[in-house]
């Protein structure tokens, strides 16, 4: 039995570790071949035959729709690894590869260092035609109306939050239920950014989704900002003023989850990250287009962290109290 529990959890570190090494060294997939990409495929498919002039019959559908996408993608990447597991000889290698592979895909860290050391680049060469162009990859505001300071803060803010729904999120999913857990965290994610607004198009058809993006995201955003106090400090950062402006800037967003690492990584940065019209974190004006790359750094320790505090710790509990 206790040979069959470790058989567990070295499998399950295996592909975790291997995914992080994949997404370090390699990045994304092609497009053509993401599971990410075909989930908006799915999605783009079936809203517009779920939609209702009903707006009781449209929440009903919005709540199909968040579940049959996620019964889709998650039961199938239950059946492949499942399939590939049943491969006699050296099955369990290819079944770790193929685990690490699918993983990999379902979080995304060199992916924002790709979109956001080019506006960093850009910035610094005083060329904010380029540093405009990279932007509508990782927002959704005008970019045409952020002068430097405010997309220097916009690049640190999407590489705040992603820390929780780019990478965390998908690891403690990963840890709890697998793969096929990832997968289903990926698909409310996607589901949230596709339609999860509250414009007349989407409201009905999208509250589940979005509100089931709050729901998954709130555990581990809140323990992925402690862990950005923690990385600040090992990155060199001000991480007492990442623990001050976490406490008293954390609930200043719209989004309960968005604002927990936004304060801390401001914090971090001694500087003010700013949405027009919408919320101001942090105290100091000053920014820097080097705060970019700053935060992606400490991105990336606050991931190996939440890896070593959270998913191993996890995984070995279960390896403990599941077989």
């Amino acid at each position: 039995m206790f040979l069959f529990n470790l058989s567990f959890f070295i499998e399950s570190v295996l592909i975790f570790v291997l995914a992080f090494f994949i997404d370090i060294v390699f990045g994304e997939i092609p497009d053509r071949a993401h599971p990410t990409v075909w989930m908006g495929k799915v999605i783009d498919f079936l809203k517009p035959r779920l939609k209702s002039p009903n707006p009781r019959v449209e929440k009903a559908k919005g709540v199909f729709l968040c579940v049959s996408v996620m019964a889709l993608f998650g039961g199938a990447s239950f059946l492949i690894l499942w399939a590939f597991r049943q491969i006699p000889g050296w099955g369990w290698l290819i079944y770790i590869v193929v685990a690490a592979l699918m993983l990999k895909t379902t979080f995304a860290l060199k992916c924002m260092r790709y979109y956001t050391y080019p506006i960093e680049k850009a910035l610094k060469s005083r060329d904010m035609a380029s540093a405009r162009k990279w932007m509508h990859f990782i927002v959704r505001r005008d970019p045409n109306e952020l002068d430097e300071r405010h997309i220097t803060s916009a690049a640190v803010e999407s590489i705040a939050e992603s820390t929780t729904d780019g990478v965390t999120s998908p690891f403690f999913f990963f840890a709890l239920f697998g793969v096929p857990g990832a997968y289903a965290f990926r698909v409310i994610n996607t589901l949230d950014s596709m339609v999860g607004y509250k414009d007349p198009v989407n409201i009905n058809i999208g509250w589940f989704s979005a509100r089931m993006d709050t729901i998954t995201n709130y555990v581990p955003t809140r323990i992925t900002a402690v862990l950005m106090v923690a990385a600040a400090a090992l990155a060199g950062a001000d991480w007492r003023s990442s623990w001050r402006i976490l406490k008293r800037d954390k609930n200043k967003t719209a989004s309960p989850n968005a604002g927990y690492t936004i304060s801390a990584m401001a914090g971090a940065l001694n500087t003010q990250l700013e949405k027009e019209g919408h919320y101001t974190l942090g105290d100091a004006k000053r920014s820097a287009p080097t705060d970019i790359t700053k935060a992606w750094r400490i991105m990336q320790l606050t991931t190996f962290l939440f890896g070593a505090a959270v998913v191993l710790p996890i995984l070995a509990l279960e390896a403990l109290l599941l077989f």
